[in-house]
């Protein structure tokens, strides 16, 4: 079955599909985009991610490219003509199609937009056990890091970096040393004394959809909870230690660099809340 993706009004073949050379999103990277986790045919926590778009595309000044019910409607017919029982739809907002030069268009133009889905395959109980490996990298991000920006270069040089040591993510460093989030993640730990930390959202770190969905999870669980930095060395000494997004779900982490994490198997507690998650999935 081809591939259908959404360009600017038009649904097409994936391998067909094409943007202006001059969209502002290729030239300055002046745009935005959410991933949303589709189960059983349904995107997860649909409302957040638009509510997310949104505020990204306020913040960098774009207008909005249709109404919040058009754009909905588009993200679920890509998901139908793809035939999408497990995976991810992708959205994508630049600020459009204009002569180069650095300022914003003088003229009002149009808003570019992309959507397109893709297939996922979930974990095996055994590879969930087994754990993830990360590296720690510096944090050479712009400082504004919350807003959901297609100017990803630096995630990807750390992504590259992360495959190359043979790890699944990158956790990114600040000046202070202390973990900010990972390339594509958001980072949790749990510490010795069975308290989960993840970092406050702030300028610094991307407000994860799925973080937020854990969060609520995890008070619901009456779990110990806070959000506050954390250093790698404590990443190091914890517990347990996990990564959230709307691609990795929940998944353990078992290294930290060369540091073993507990006992080198996924923790108790990460599992509960990645079957919590996956349960909160069945019900949405």
């Amino acid at each position: 079955m081809s591939r259908i993706a959404y360009v600017n009004g038009r649904y097409q073949p994936h391998r067909r599909a094409q943007i202006h050379i001059e969209d502002r999103g290729y030239q300055f990277a002046d745009g935005v985009y959410e991933v949303v986790l589709v189960h059983r045919g349904q995107p997860i926590d649909e409302g957040p991610h638009l509510d997310r778009l949104d505020r990204s595309l306020r913040e960098l000044r774009i207008a909005q490219p249709m109404a919040r019910a058009a754009l909905s409607q588009i993200l679920r017919e890509v998901v139908r003509r793809n035939d999408i029982d497990t995976g991810l739809v992708y959205m994508q907002v630049t600020r459009g199609v204009s002569r180069r030069d650095h300022p914003f268009p003088t003229k009002p133009i149009k808003p570019a937009v992309v959507v397109t889905a893709k297939r996922v395959v979930v974990p095996d109980d055994e590879k969930v056990e087994q754990g993830a490996r990360v590296i720690t990298i510096p944090d050479i991000r712009w400082e504004r890091c919350d807003i959901k920006t297609i100017g990803l270069l630096p995630n990807v040089l750390g992504k590259q970096q992360a495959r190359e040591a043979g790890a699944f993510e990158a956790w990114q460093v600040d000046r202070t040393g202390m973990v900010t989030e990972g390339t594509s993640t958001n980072a949790w730990i749990v510490t010795s004394k069975g308290e989960l930390v993840t970092r406050q959202a702030n300028h610094a770190i991307l407000n994860g959809v799925t973080r937020l969905s854990l969060i609520k999870l995890a008070r619901q669980e009456g779990l110990r909870f806070v959000e506050r930095p954390f250093s790698v060395e404590e990443a190091k000494g914890a517990r347990e230690a996990f990564i959230s997004s709307a691609t990795a779900f929940v998944t353990p982490v078992t290294q930290i660099d060369d540091r073993v994490i507990g006992n080198g198997r996924a923790g108790s507690l990460s599992l509960r809340l990645r079957q919590a998650y996956f349960d909160y999935m069945a019900g949405a």
